[in-house]
């Protein structure tokens, strides 16, 4: 009789802890380097976690005591938000311990992540990935990302990134038209800085907008009020 195959039992995905910056730094920087995604200038870079968490989000997911993946997540500009606009959130250094892989380990992390650009009001979320990178490609592509090449670019060290975007939401604030085409709201992303939403996200209704002195107020009826400035 074949011995029954018991699946492994799920991680839980949260914010690192001080305490686990050391794990976190050693093991983003070792599957860098061990799959050639990174030299070592770069990895004194991924070793910084306790930097980025300042800034941004760490998630980790642990298996118990021990970190077996994790990913950065900026949602409200600062450093780690490189190529993002108000209101974009982008996703960063997702890594997976080799001895969890196949258990969900990256797909976990990203829907934590998602639910976390959700939860601070972001339109889009934004990344960006080398070529050979390919399990994390196929975690993007699950959760709906999309290539955005007119956006792919290098940081320089001859590596060159590959861009992917997710709309949170169906229309954009500004014009009203579908997020879907990345390409189509250059100028609505540019006057995000300076003008108030027109367009609920969500359900594309005009929004009743208010400027006062020291911000603005815009209101939907169905989805409530959101203020700025």
């Amino acid at each position: 009789m074949p011995t029954p195959i018991h699946p492994s039992p799920p991680v839980a995905v949260r914010p690192v802890r001080a305490e686990e910056h050391a794990a976190v730094a050693a093991l983003t920087a070792d599957v860098y380097l061990r799959e050639g995604w990174a030299d070592e200038e770069y990895a004194a870079h991924l070793r910084d976690v306790a930097g980025r968490a300042a800034t941004s989000t760490v998630l980790v997911a642990v298996d118990g005591p021990r970190v077996v993946g994790a990913l950065t997540v900026a949602t409200r500009g600062g450093p780690m938000a490189e190529m993002a606009a108000p209101g974009e959130a982008v996703v960063r250094m997702l890594v997976v311990d080799p001895a969890a892989r196949g258990r969900g380990v990256g797909r976990a992390l990203v829907g934590a992540a998602l639910d976390l650009a959700r939860a601070d009001g972001c339109r889009l979320v934004r990344l960006s990935t080398q070529p050979e990178m390919a399990a994390a490609h196929r975690v993007y592509a699950s959760y709906g990302f999309r290539r955005t090449p007119a956006r792919d670019w290098s940081p320089g060290r001859g590596v060159q990134l590959l861009t992917y975007a997710l709309p949170l939401v169906p229309w954009c604030d500004q014009c009203g038209q579908a997020l879907e085409d990345d390409g189509a709201h250059a100028r609505c992303t540019a006057g995000r800085d300076l003008e108030p939403p027109r367009y609920c996200p969500h359900c594309r209704r005009r929004m009743v907008v208010q400027v006062l002195p020291d911000g603005w107020t815009a209101r939907c009826v169905e989805h409530g009020t959101t203020t700025g400035g």
